[in-house]
């Protein structure tokens, strides 16, 4: 997201990012990455529960869409972070509101399992201005 940052401000959105981590992971997170939308602590999984997320375990090491998408992230230059709290747990992307609406909603099937950017600023297409 970080590289379309700017692309979401043109179609009106604010971004964030939600972590399992504490303070201290989250600043590490933030100087490796680069973001600089906010990024928000879910130390108790508060935000995670509400959306329902998945778990991965050792099998989705070993899924061949999970290789792809490490190869991708790779070939990218993209690395992994240190592990955080709660290794195997999954994410996922959100469009949210205005209001009480959801846009757009891909929650991880595996890790790596990220919803497309094209996806996400698609669902920002009917924003109000």
């Amino acid at each position: 997201m970080r590289d379309h940052a700017a692309e979401f401000a043109a179609k009106g959105a604010n971004l964030a990012a939600v972590g399992l981590g504490d303070v201290r992971y989250a600043e590490e997170f933030r100087k490796d990455t680069g973001i600089l939308f906010p990024l928000l602590i879910d130390e108790r999984k508060q935000a995670y529960s509400a959306i329902d997320p998945r778990t991965g375990n050792m099998f989705h090491l070993l899924r061949s869409d999970n290789f792809a998408a490490r190869n991708r992230a790779q070939a990218a230059g993209l690395r992994q972070h240190r592990l955080g709290r709660d290794p195997f747990q999954l994410g996922g992307s959100f469009v949210l509101g205005p209001g009480n609406v959801d846009r757009f909603t891909h929650v991880s099937e595996t890790f790596g399992d990220n919803a497309p950017m094209s996806a996400l600023l698609a669902a920002l297409a009917s924003l109000p201005r």
